[in-house]
């Protein structure tokens, strides 16, 4: 049996949860962090090139959408199993993250011993999401379609919850095109839509929402 320790990879917009993460992970004797990053570009460059065993993602980046970096981490280095680490309701991100790539899903106010669990069960082969998502995974499986009760927001593209996101953070639209590394109009494109799907009736009523939904996302 080889001695070689898994190669772990952290990106996070926090200096102190990436400093907590290595510490976590560097007290597994099997384990190394090869390397860590704040932002999605210098984190899909880095993986490129140190192609690492695991990838632990925040979705929320300074530059970049985790959602994206997923996509791009499995068309670059598909070998790579990516692991979400987020502050954001799984109900809503867990399922998207699935879909772009990641083989795993854990909130921060978990456990450290869930984080390594989650690891080391990616690092079998497995995924990795809790019990609540396996049960709600099940019954959509079954069910055929989405719930009834779904939020209207579930409805929006990944890439357009994540301009709804910054919207509610206080992003203004040269904001979130510089963040996203897209153009004010691509945005603007973004926001009709969100508009539309949400059946709101001005950009004034859009950054209402928007503000209202990420408040009410904080105190989950």
């Amino acid at each position: 049996m080889s001695n070689q320790k898994a190669n772990v990879f952290i990106v996070d917009d926090h200096p102190l949860v990436r400093e907590w993460l290595t510490n976590l992970i560097h007290q597994q004797p099997d384990f190394l962090v090869c390397g860590e990053a704040e932002t999605a570009p210098n984190a899909l460059q880095a993986i490129s090139r140190l192609k690492p065993d695991v990838a632990i993602v925040d979705i929320s980046l300074k530059e970049g959408s985790g959602i994206e970096l997923i996509k791009n981490i499995q068309s670059v280095c598909p070998a790579v199993a990516v692991i979400v680490l987020s502050m954001h309701d799984e109900s809503l991100y867990a399922e998207r993250a699935m879909r772009a790539g990641a083989r795993g899903y854990i909130m921060k106010r978990e456990t450290t011993k869930k984080i390594i669990e989650a690891i080391r069960q990616v690092l079998g082969g497995k995924l990795y999401v809790s019990k609540r998502l396996t049960t709600l995974f099940a019954k959509k499986f079954i069910n055929g379609n989405v719930p009834t009760n779904t939020s209207p927001v579930e409805q929006l593209s990944d890439r357009e919850l994540e301009v709804f996101q910054l919207l509610g953070q206080g992003f203004e639209t040269r904001m979130i095109a510089e963040s996203l590394h897209i153009s004010m109009k691509t945005v603007q494109a973004y926001c009709a839509r969100i508009k539309e799907k949400l059946k709101l009736a001005s950009a004034l009523e859009l950054l209402r929402e928007a503000i209202r939904w990420h408040e009410d996302q904080q105190t989950k």
